[in-house]
Parts: C-alpha cells; structure tokens; sequence
C-alpha cells in the first residue's frame, strides 16, 4: 500500500504545481536564461516541502483532537478538486494559456533568490494547494500519509528542476497554447479522480 500512496502524492503534487501562474513562469524565464538557475529551483522545491510538511503535521494534529474533522476536511479537499478539475479543464476548452519567458538582461544573484522567495510565500494559492489541499488528500491516506506526502514533495522537485534546468528544451512545448490545453485535460482528469477516489473511501468507511 506504500507505492499506491507516494504514486497518489505524486500524481496530485504535479496535478497542483503544473498549473501555469507566476512561480512557474519565472523558474521557467531563469531557466531560460541560464541565470541562478539552482538557487531558484532549491528556495522552490524546499519550500514546497516545508509546506507540505507544515500541512500534513498540522492537519493530522487537528484531525486527532476532533476526529470529525478529518471527514469534514476530506470532503472539502474533494469538492475544491472537483472546482479545480473544472476550472482546469475551462482553460483547456478556452485556450489562450501560454507561458513567455526569455527577456535579456542579467539580474543579480540576490534580486533573483529575493523575488523567488517572494513568488513563493506571498502567494496565497500556495498556501490553498500546499498547506491545506495536500495537507488534506494526506491526512486521508491515513496511516501512510507521510509516504504520500513523500510523493507530494518529489513531485515538487521534480517539476521544478525539470522546468529550470531543462527549459531550454521545454521552451517550444511551454510556448505552445495548444501543449497548455492538453496539459490542462490532463490535469482536470486527475484531479477528477482523485477526487472519486476520495469520496469512494469516505463512502465506504
């Protein structure tokens, strides 16, 4: 039941962060230009795993002072991914999602760690996806909620690794509105299923 559970934090970890907005954007633009492309990818997937660590430990405390609570998270984490799923897959039939990066220019080493920093804790959808919807889809993997935060995490350093120091290769794929539709059906239909899958266990227990 443990490789289920890492491949589930997986699949909802990159289900989240794939998501086109600020963060990936700027990894991608750094990427791109070969500038502090390291220091960006380790302040992006650390604080992921802080996060996730922070939501999963935090949730699971709640959930064991007031059993409840654990139901009643659940069933929010699959009503915001059935909303997520659906906005997801709104952009995909809308189109028009692309990502542009690629300005010249050299910006200093602290600059570009400072406003890394700041795309990732200033932001609050991080908070909403990491914290509290991942803490979430953890708490109710009990008793293997760590092993699918695990999952979570490596999603998190795998996604932005390969968006950093691969985006010179990535830059055609991600340049493509049509490439973001399809990623977005795909996202919709993970987020539907896991969703399914989470209601089914609440169903059944």
């Amino acid at each position: 039941m443990i490789i289920p559970a890492v491949f589930a934090g997986l699949a909802a970890g990159l289900s989240l962060i794939v998501a086109i907005g600020a963060q990936n954007a700027f990894v991608l633009r750094q990427g791109l230009r070969l500038q502090h492309v390291g220091g960006v990818v380790a302040i992006c997937a650390i604080s992921d795993i802080i996060l996730i660590t922070v939501g999963v430990s935090g949730l699971q405390v709640v959930a064991g002072l007031a059993p409840w609570v654990l139901s009643l998270i659940t069933w929010a984490g699959v009503a915001f991914l059935i909303a997520y799923g659906a906005l997801s897959l709104r952009r995909a039939i809308k189109g028009g999602s692309q990502l542009e990066a690629g300005e010249r220019g050299v910006d200093s080493a602290w600059t570009t760690l400072v406003t890394a920093i700041a795309l990732t804790w200033l932001n609050p959808h991080v908070y909403l996806d990491t914290v509290l919807l991942l803490g979430s889809l953890a708490v109710g993997h009990q008793p293997l909620q760590w092993w699918f935060a695990i999952g979570a995490m490596v999603a998190s350093c795998l996604w932005f690794s390969a968006l950093g120091f691969g985006a010179r290769w990535l830059r055609p794929i991600f340049a493509s509105p049509k490439a973001w539709r399809i990623l977005d059906f795909a996202i919709a239909a993970i987020m539907w299923a896991i969703a399914g899958s989470l209601a089914f266990s609440q169903l059944s227990g």
